[in-house]
């Protein structure tokens, strides 16, 4: 080669190296972690954490013992699935006010981390999954409750109630009662009156539990214009109401003292009654102007059911004479 052609070479620039475009392992890795999340958000797993607590003691309760390993696993699972169901078409239909709210604002439709296309399969898969798992490990009975249930809670309480009526916490709560009957069908095959009784109990529980939450997030609820209680009525007769369902609820838990003992028989009467005070102090407080904190009687509620139900798991293994 020359001396001229040298030197060209030598001035000629180096060649850039092409970037390598393929996403980096670490990088797939955090987005398969980010669509997991997102999924799961969907679920809201921390409430099915609580709908499980009430399912065992009232499983155990219909077998008078602890029943099988297997079929308490695969209850839960089948209620899980269910109640996940059930959250992911709620956050379909209701992303729009999700968005709206501080507190469900994060929720993964309200950010569109998931289209409500993906959303909305996502609930329908689970809720068949559900009834299938159900059916073939417990019974066509809990199957058709479990289904009921989400149904229940999309078509009445989503779709009808939440933004019409006050109530709408009310009523809609039944679905999140559902649990201790499937719970307590998945060991019997049927349901009896004390699966009721337990029924009742998270029925007339729910309204001051939410109204409390409620009344914290008042602001949030207004400006999505869904017309909770706290929004559309005055303090003083929400509190009122929690009061009264709070009597309501102490009373009710009494029914089951014909098939327990005296285990939970103190856990529903000092817990009862420590409820209900409580309830008092709020509306005392409301009625004197005071600032008030609702959110003390909600974490109280959220304890008050889970001792309640432990005491009936506990009262029913023990095997202690009933009362009555």
């Amino acid at each position: 080669m020359s001396d001229r052609g040298s030197a060209r070479e030598a001035r000629r620039p180096a060649a850039t190296p092409t970037p390598d475009r393929r996403p980096h392992p670490w990088s797939r890795l955090e987005r398969v972690k980010d669509v997991f999340r997102a999924y799961l958000g969907l679920t809201k797993a921390r409430i099915i954490e609580q709908l499980l607590v009430v399912t065992v003691p009232a499983m155990v309760l219909a077998q008078r013992a602890i029943p099988s390993v297997w079929l308490i696993l695969a209850t839960l699972v089948g209620g899980a699935v269910a109640a996940a169901s059930a959250h992911a078409l709620n956050c379909v239909v209701d992303a729009d006010i999700d968005a709206k709210m501080k507190r469900t604002s994060r929720r993964p439709t309200a950010k569109g981390q998931v289209s409500p296309r993906n959303a909305l399969i996502f609930g329908l898969a689970l809720g068949a999954l559900s009834a299938v798992w159900l059916a073939l490990t417990t019974n066509l009975l809990s199957a058709a409750m479990a289904v009921g249930a989400i149904a229940f809670y999309v078509l009445v309480y989503t779709l009808i109630l939440k933004r019409r009526t006050s109530q709408n916490i009310v009523w809609g709560g039944a679905a999140g009662c559902m649990p201790v009957v499937i719970g307590w069908s998945a060991v019997t095959g049927t349901v009896e009156w004390p699966a009721l009784v337990m029924f009742g109990i998270i029925f007339f529980w729910t309204p001051p539990h939410f109204w409390a939450l409620a009344m914290k997030y008042r602001d949030d609820y207004a400006a999505a214009d869904v017309p909770m209680l706290p929004v559309v009525a005055t303090p003083r007769q929400v509190s009122v109401r929690i009061v009264a369902y709070s009597w309501v609820m102490a009373a009710w838990t009494l029914l089951l003292l014909p098939v327990t003992s005296w285990i939970y028989a103190a856990v529903a009467v000092l817990g009862g009654a420590y409820f209900v005070f409580t309830a008092h102090r709020l509306h005392g407080r409301v009625k004197a102007g005071e600032t008030v904190s609702p959110m003390k009687l909600f974490h109280l509620s959220n304890l008050y059911l889970c001792a309640l139900f432990i005491a009936i798991a506990v009262d029913a293994a023990v095997g202690l004479p009933v009362l009555l």
